[in-house]
């Protein structure tokens, strides 16, 4: 999202399917125009797309707009970069595609990592930031090698009328261009390099520096000052840390980042930000401002007595943040990835946690039998669990008083502001764990988690997330981060919480009654409307461990432990969908390659290779708890009835229909 230089009329918004559209910058605006449809040409699969717009400094005289996005490759080369010039022959409010001049090529080994983001500098320069290429831990070491564009910030001149020429301080200048992103000496282009995958930076309008966020491997997201000539690290590094310690791991002339933070508990994938230059927020002047794709968390730098950085939260924003914006005045806004604009104001007060210490100030829990839940909250089961390290589990929701709950038309749930959901964790006889996820006042959701004490009394707040030994083991109890990880918002954000789920028996231990749980719920008028149908004329998920056909309990596993983010506007890259009434020839799994991850050393890998486990990454991802595991957080223990149940079915598979 981003404005002409000097031209606060309109706003322009580039979408990653290859649209670009701009609307009025007035708050009555309603109708957009569309500014060019590359969607003939761009690749969008994975993380490719159109991903970057740039207005050229003279806009105003010269009509050049610049643009960054992926096409289909040729031959071995699956997906390219292409950077081309624009012309607008109506002062934007379009861009001719008989105009394009396609200036750098780059080849893409992998269809991830494509960074992508393109901007002008103060020097007048055009700078690009491109990802290591793909795959999962540099494989190809691009990051180190300064032989090709990919994982490095590129600037190059474009002031002339042909393709680009080499600033001539670049660390590489006087050597010749490179040629597919590739050559065989160090690339001229480059102005710095070491980076795993830059997603969104931007220029301080004060000072020039460039700020950049680079998303982490599976231990560090960072934050970066990206100078002339740096060498930031990937994948010698992740953050501050070894990123293979039984690798060598050298430390001089690399870059330090400014700050790094914890992939899966403080957050799970960076989105760069800007440095505050407006004035409607002033305890925000000229601090760093960013977020994270995932949890939807934004923050600024803090400095302590020492000036070293540290986060300071200033929204839960619920959102998966793809991109900030910065107008002419110097305000931030916020691009949401599954539709939707935002501006950051100011809201007077600063962020206060409101969330109790104590499992037993919540109301949630009977005082007088802690284990128990508080009259009011309603026990619910979902027909297909998702899987907890083997800890049994008993589940309730509670809503304010009056309120209902909507039924969507894909079958979630959908709560109302003040909503509460409670689960119990239990091993053995011991309680171990309570998480509340909750829906608060402002529509945002949040979830937190109590650890039990032994005397099982009270259960008291873990913030941030820890893995304590519980009940025998090692358990993990969730951050904040964790939780909405999970809990995505393509999915419903409540996850079994949705028709299919809930339509079979429960007996209620309250009255000893067993019914249909849909049926209880509308009868005590717990729904805005009536069901849309009888619940046998309804979908209904299986238990996977029960005597449905093999297919259903297996696809009914998947829907469970799978599908909150490989469905389509989840936080995962590509197209795969797990949901369980997608048929399988339509998942985007059966007989399709990995466009993106490691094979695992697999010969001929298929995400699903009906009738053979083995080179299935899905089942073989499912069976490890490393970085390659599947879920990728929450669980130290593999669901090995699960995993059997996985093996069967696709060792049954024939074909895909």
């Amino acid at each position: 999202m981003l404005q002409a230089p000097d031209d606060s009329s309109h706003w322009y918004v580039v979408e990653k399917s290859g649209q670009i559209f701009r609307f009025e910058n007035r708050a009555e605006a309603s109708a957009r125009q569309q500014v060019i449809d590359l969607r003939a040409v761009v690749d969008a699969r994975s993380e490719g797309g159109l991903l970057g717009m740039a207005f050229a400094p003279d806009f105003a005289t010269s009509r050049r707009v610049y643009l960054s996005y992926t096409r289909p490759g040729t031959g071995a080369v699956p997906m390219q970069s292409v950077i081309s010039r624009f012309t607008s022959a109506d002062e934007g409010g379009t861009l001719e595609l008989a105009s394009e001049q396609v200036l750098l090529v780059i080849d893409q080994p992998f269809t991830n990592h494509n960074g992508g983001g393109i901007a002008f500098g103060p020097d007048g320069y055009l700078y690009l930031g491109m990802g290591d290429g793909g795959s999962g831990g540099d494989p190809l070491n691009q990051g180190q090698d300064t032989t090709t564009l990919l994982g490095t910030f590129i600037r190059i001149d474009v002031s002339g009328t042909g393709s680009y020429t080499i600033p001539p301080d670049n660390p590489f200048a006087g050597n010749p261009p490179c040629t597919g992103g590739s050559a065989a000496t160090d690339c001229p282009e480059i102005f710095a390099w070491g980076l795993r995958n830059p997603w969104r930076w931007s220029f301080d309008r004060a000072t020039g520096a460039l700020w950049a966020g680079d998303v982490g491997q599976s231990a560090r997201e960072e934050i970066n000052l990206i100078e002339l000539g740096g060498n930031y690290g990937w994948r010698f590094r992740e953050g501050f840390i070894c990123f293979n310690p039984a690798e060598d791991c050298p430390q001089a002339g690399l870059v330090d980042p400014i700050i790094d933070y914890r992939t899966g508990i403080d957050g799970s994938s960076v989105t760069g930000g800007y440095v505050y230059r407006g004035t409607e927020i002033q305890a925000l002047r000229g601090r760093y401002v960013f977020g994270d794709f995932v949890n939807g968390r934004i923050w600024t730098l803090a400095t302590d007595a020492d000036g070293n950085f540290g986060l300071q939260d200033l929204a839960a924003s619920g959102l998966n943040i793809s991109s900030f914006a910065e107008d002419h005045e110097g305000e931030l806004y916020v691009v949401n990835f599954g539709g939707g604009l935002y501006r950051l104001v100011p809201t007077g007060n600063a962020p206060v946690d409101t969330i109790p210490a104590l499992l037993s100030e919540t109301g949630c829990i009977d005082l007088a039998e802690p284990g128990r839940p508080a009259p009011g909250l309603i026990p619910y089961r979902p027909g297909a669990p998702f899987w907890s390290d083997g800890a049994d589990k008993a589940r309730w929701l509670a809503l304010p008083d009056e309120a209902q709950i909507s039924l969507a038309a894909d079958g979630n749930f959908e709560f109302p502001p003040g909503a509460v959901l409670m689960k119990h964790f239990q091993r053995g006889q011991q309680l171990i764990e309570t998480r509340l996820f909750m829906r608060h006042p402002d529509g945002q959701w949040g979830g937190y988690t109590w650890r039990w004490n032994a005397a099982q009394t009270d259960a008291e707040r873990v913030v941030g997330g820890a893995t304590l030994p519980a009940g025998g083991s090692d358990w993990i109890y969730p951050s904040e981060a964790q939780c909405l990880q999970c809990h995505t918002a393509a999915a419903g954000r409540t996850l079994g919480l949705e028709i299919a789920q809930l339509n079979n028996a429960l007996t209620y231990t309250e009255t000893g009654r067993t019914a249909n749980q849909l049926t209880t719920l509308e009868a005590i008028e717990l729904f805005t409307g009536s069901l849309p149908a009888p619940p046998a004329e309804l979908p209904s998920l299986p238990d996977p461990f029960g005597a449905a056909p093999l297919a259903e309990r297996a696809r009914a596993w998947l829907h469970s432990n799978c599908a909150g983010c490989h469905r389509p506007d989840g936080p995962t890259p590509g197209d795969l969908d797990l949901r369980f009434d997608v048929p399988l020839a339509e998942t985007q799994a059966c007989n399709v390659a990995p466009s993106s991850g490691s094979s695992l050393g697999v010969a001929n890998p298929q995400l699903i290779a009906p009738g053979d486990p083995q080179r299935s990454l899905l089942w073989l991802r499912v069976g490890r708890r490393d970085v390659h595991a599947m879920p990728p957080v929450g669980s130290l223990e593999v669901d090995t009835a699960g995993l059997s149940l996985l093996q069967d079915w696709i060792g049954s598979l024939n074909d895909c229909d």
